[in-house]
């Protein structure tokens, strides 16, 4: 890419001729798609294993009191600080994205799931035992309802954090995404309009990201839910 303004930080103008240049290149919905991607694999694998895991562990407490250490040893490591590793253990590639992104995800849903059960009032889960629901009763129709609220509102904060990781990972593990776009655009001959482009397109997207997390609120299934607020 050659240089495309003298400009240090490009003006509006500069912002959008730079989006109109990704456009014309097809560059625009591949780098968009192949970010969309990533996050949909790393967040969904870890809403998959990180808040069955995170609800079973609430429920037993002494799983809890087993794991709770480890958990609180590997939750700090930004999930940066494997990168490293991820490439050694995947190559450059989606692979290492996802696994990033699955880390970065993981610990925050497993603490929304030990959370949402340990908030669940005791006289609840009493009363469903002394109308003597049965186990499974007792989970669909008591501790379901009252954690629900708390794993949407994990889930939303949790995505957000899945599109920071993907910026950072695409910028060091892989070869296109937009975090890859801004990188390359800076040292392929200084094209700050692209890496602003980049910049407003990725706020963008994570903005249209939180809207449809929130729309789940909405949803006819999970409306009820939030029938006491």
């Amino acid at each position: 890419m050659k240089q495309h303004t003298n400009y240090i930080l490009p003006g509006p103008l500069g912002v959008v001729g730079g989006i109109a240049d990704l456009l014309h290149r097809g560059f625009l919905v591949k780098f968009i798609v192949a970010s969309l991607f990533r996050v949909t694999w790393g967040f969904c694998l870890a809403a998959v294993v990180g808040i069955p895991l995170g609800l079973f562990i609430g429920w037993h407490r002494r799983s809890e009191m087993a794991l709770n250490p480890m958990v609180q040893v590997f939750r700090p490591i930004s999930p940066l600080a494997w990168i490293p590793l991820a490439i050694l253990w995947f190559g450059v590639g989606d692979a290492a994205a996802i696994f990033l992104i699955f880390l970065g995800c993981f610990f925050p849903l497993l603490l929304t799931g030990i959370n949402a059960v340990r908030n669940v009032p005791s006289v609840y889960i009493n009363s469903g035992r002394n109308f003597g629901l049965s186990p499974t009763d007792l989970v669909y129709r008591v501790l379901y309802p009252a954690v629900v609220p708390q794993l949407l509102i994990g889930l939303r904060i949790t995505l957000g954090v899945a599109w920071l990781v993907v910026v950072a990972a695409e910028m060091i593990a892989v070869d296109s995404g937009l975090g890859f776009l801004i990188v390359d655009a800076r040292n392929a001959g200084n094209r700050y309009d692209l890496v602003v482009a980049g910049m407003v397109i990725i706020g963008l997207i994570g903005l249209l990201l939180d809207t449809a997390m929130r729309s789940l609120e909405k949803v006819k299934s999970f409306r009820w839910a939030y029938s006491e607020e």
